[in-house]
């Protein structure tokens, strides 16, 4: 088995300067090249499409490459009765970029150090993804030279470290020479390197696992899911932290698409890569290849035409059986959405908008479609509207509060616009741990606020209701009757009008089918257009119908954890503007309002 070398004593780095010769006894200095790369891949679309490489440039290093490559394509993938050099082109290419990012050259500036530091796939389920993994890190580890060096797995459970683990044991278990070069701990997923003392562990996703690990490699299966976990960001960072001393090092991301809405470090990784592919953050450090469908092709669904299944599957016909795929969207279809959606997702990694449901609020299919820049802000719905409605909801201590503003645009008579803004409590996220990393990204992107102490919240909401007020449009406020008395006060402490024709109880239950049915209709004809919020769309993604008679309730019981008041309060504010309420924009004094800011 070819070892890396371990780099030479550090000396003083050569300048990089051109052979040249002082005297006829003088050695000449040696000039070495850094290469030069770049990780975006501008044309994915054409490219993916045409079945072409997404990674744009050769291994960085040849020589390192090529013998590691040596060692990995005569690793056995023993299911599959084939060997890693048997495989498609795509994995390869994926394994020999991150090999040859290694710098092997001998007195090179940059020996002993990966020049790409994290690694990040999206690819569909079946594509040998794990099985890839572990070839992978099996490689690394036959090639490593740091003595007593720490190989890690990162899986978010169980049945996935087996996922991983069990190839990595086969592969070991199928040549006598790694055989005698491994110690296999079945029980604990671990095997060692008998000359370096170095391990490789498969673990399951747990914070006090990886605490204070000098992990040298760590790979991370099946991302999608740490997005779901609570503090899975905080259980990466102790994970990755060793490679601050391991400059050969790397951080590998594995996963297909999550069959709900992206979260939590999923979501900031995924975002990041596109970002990093799309040339809109140059970081030659970080590789992304991203197996997804092109923008036009998911607007026209070309993801259902079988002879497109092959742009999220590369091993389409090798690991991923088409009959069996071709079945399975069949029964979805007859299923239903729920079915449906969980096949797109994970075969072809069809991102998420909403996370719909058989018994979703039908309102919600038209919801991303009338999504509008027009509407992005506050002040834009101000400025387009000449009469405005507020509806409040929520704001219990684990419960969202939430503000939706609806405006009628200036000189229609049925066309409006809305904007939500949203608080919680930080004792919340304790109590709701399972969505709490979705909050902070909400958090983070201005749309939810983290209140630390109980009654910040209602303070900033009637701040907003104050300005909103003073604009004179303001026809109304509509309030679930149980969430009154502590917004009540704060706002007669703002000298904001509290009279039961000004501050309206909007009954709730089956009373507020008329609102939903007035909203329903506004999306379906694309006369309510709203503020693109990623809060928003979770929120309306969470909506359950409950048939009550001859009318639908959408409740928070029927959402279960999931939290839906920012919609409450859009319901609350259309049930006001469905009064068809009269305008008073003529009257209004666009100068004092520029002079009070």
């Amino acid at each position: 088995m070819a070892v890396a070398k371990r780099p030479a004593a550090k000396k003083k780095a050569p300048v990089k300067k051109a052979v040249h010769r002082k005297a006829a006894n003088e050695s000449p200095v040696v000039s070495f090249i850094t290469p030069e790369w770049s990780t975006a891949c501008l044309d994915w679309q054409e490219l993916i499409v045409a079945k072409k490489s997404l990674i744009k440039f050769s291994p960085l290093f040849s020589t390192a490459a090529n013998d590691a490559m040596a060692v990995f394509d005569d690793l056995d993938i023993v299911d599959a009765g084939v060997k890693f050099g048997d495989c498609l082109a795509w994995s390869k290419h994926f394994a020999e970029s991150i090999f040859g990012a290694y710098c092997d050259v001998p007195g090179h500036p940059s020996e002993g150090r990966r020049l790409i530091k994290s690694f990040f796939m999206l690819i569909s389920k079946k594509n040998i993804k794990s099985t890839l993994g572990a070839g992978i890190m099996l490689t690394l580890i036959i090639r490593n030279w740091r003595p007593e060096a720490e190989f890690i797995i990162l899986a978010p459970t169980k049945e996935v470290a087996d996922n991983s683990f069990k190839p990595i044991k086969a592969a070991i278990d199928a040549s006598e020479e790694l055989s005698a070069l491994f110690q296999v701990q079945t029980h604990i997923r671990t095997i060692t390197h008998r000359v370096t003392n170095a391990t490789l562990k498969v673990v399951a996703a747990d914070s006090a696992t990886v605490s204070g690990k000098k992990a040298s490699v760590v790979l991370v299966d099946e991302l999608h899911e740490f997005g779901k976990m609570s503090k899975a960001e905080d259980m990466l960072v102790e994970a990755t932290g060793g490679l601050m001393s391991r400059p050969e090092g790397c951080v590998i991301y594995l996963t297909t698409q999550s069959s709900e809405p992206p979260a939590g470090v999923f979501k900031k990784q995924l975002n990041y890569a596109r970002k990093v592919r799309d040339g809109k953050i140059i970081d030659p450090s970080y590789l992304p290849v991203i197996y997804e469908f092109p923008d036009h092709m998911i607007a026209a669904k070309a993801y259902l035409d079988e002879r497109n299944w092959y742009i999220t599957n590369p091993n389409l016909g090798v690991s991923v059986d088409i009959p069996t795929l071709r079945q399975k969207i069949m029964q979805a279809k007859e299923s239903g959405e729920d079915s449906l959606q969980s096949i797109l997702s994970k075969h072809f990694n069809i991102q998420i908008g909403l996370d719909l449901g058989s018994d979703r609020w039908p309102g919600a299919d038209y919801w991303l479609g009338n999504g509008s820049e027009k509407a992005q802000t506050l002040q834009k719905v101000i400025d387009s509207c000449e009469v405005l409605t507020i509806g409040i909801d929520g704001g219990g201590l684990d419960d969202l509060l939430a503000l939706t503003v609806v405006g009628r645009v200036t000189g229609t008579l049925d066309r409006y616009m809305s904007w939500s803004k949203a608080w919680v409590l930080e004792s919340a996220l304790k109590l709701r741990v399972e969505i709490a990393d979705r909050l902070r990204d909400f958090h983070n992107a201005g749309e939810l606020t983290i209140v630390e102490v109980p009654g910040l919240d209602v303070v900033e909401l009637v701040s907003i209701v104050k300005m909103v007020y003073m604009t004179d449009l303001l026809q109304g406020i509509g309030i679930d009757p149980a969430r009154i008395s502590t917004i009540l006060t704060a706002m007669e402490a703002s000298d904001i009008p509290t009279h039961d024709k000004f501050l309206i109880k909007v009954s709730q239950g089956w009373r507020l089918y008329s609102a939903i049915l007035f909203t329903e209709r506004a999306l379906a004809e694309n006369r309510l257009m709203h503020a693109v919020q990623a809060l928003v769309n979770w929120c309306v993604g969470n909506c359950k119908v409950v048939p009550r008679s001859n009318a639908l309730l959408v409740t928070k019981e029927a959402s279960g954890k999931a939290k839906i008041d920012p919609v409450m309060a859009l319901f609350n504010a259309m049930e006001l503007m469905s009064y068809n309420p009269e305008t008073k924009r003529d009257s209004f004094d666009f100068d004092a309002m520029k002079l009070l800011g």
